[in-house]
């Protein structure tokens, strides 16, 4: 899987070169941005094909740290709150492989990372500052009709999500 970590993103982690990953599926590749929930350092986690939204909230450096495992982590819980059968998910991150930080997926995807990160903002008020995972604020984000990378039209990211499930 490839996670494609935006610019802010790496000046955080400190990392001065990050390559372009091989080609591969949107359904296999998220893009990864760090942004400030509630004054706490948090991640957005945007699914490339479908611009699903992913937001964990009051990052450690233990979880910077171990970014693609504390990723992929977030990813499987964000895509069971998403009310995927674990059967599939986990068949999911087996097609995926190994998570590989990339840069992010293109000028298309990232500006749809943009427009969900706006709604995060906007939504900010269902962020729980007591928890890491935010399902609820998840919940607001993914059922907002919007447009994404890999589909024609207009739908949630949620049902973009389905669709781009279908396709694996």
């Amino acid at each position: 899987m490839q996670l494609g970590l935006t610019f802010p993103l790496q000046r955080k982690l400190k990392i001065k070169f990050v390559p372009y990953g091989s080609p591969m599926e949107r359904q296999f590749c998220w893009d990864l941005h760090c942004i400030t929930l509630r004054g706490q350092d948090s991640l957005l986690l945007v699914h490339c094909a479908s611009r699903y939204t992913v937001a964990a909230c009051g990052i450690t450096e233990f979880d910077w740290e171990d970014l693609p495992g504390f990723a992929m982590e977030q990813i499987r819980s964000g895509l069971l709150d998403a009310g995927l059968p674990e059967q599939i998910v986990a068949h999911y991150l087996r097609a995926a492989g190994a998570p590989e930080l990339t840069r992010t997926h293109g000028r298309r995807e990232v500006a749809f990372l943009n427009r969900a990160w706006d709604d995060v903002l906007a939504l900010d008020y269902t962020v729980d500052t007591a928890a890491q995972r935010q399902p609820l604020l998840e919940q607001a984000v993914n059922t907002i009709p919007c447009r994404c990378a890999g589909f024609e039209g207009r739908e949630t990211a949620k049902q973009y999500l389905y669709r781009a499930f279908e396709q694996i």
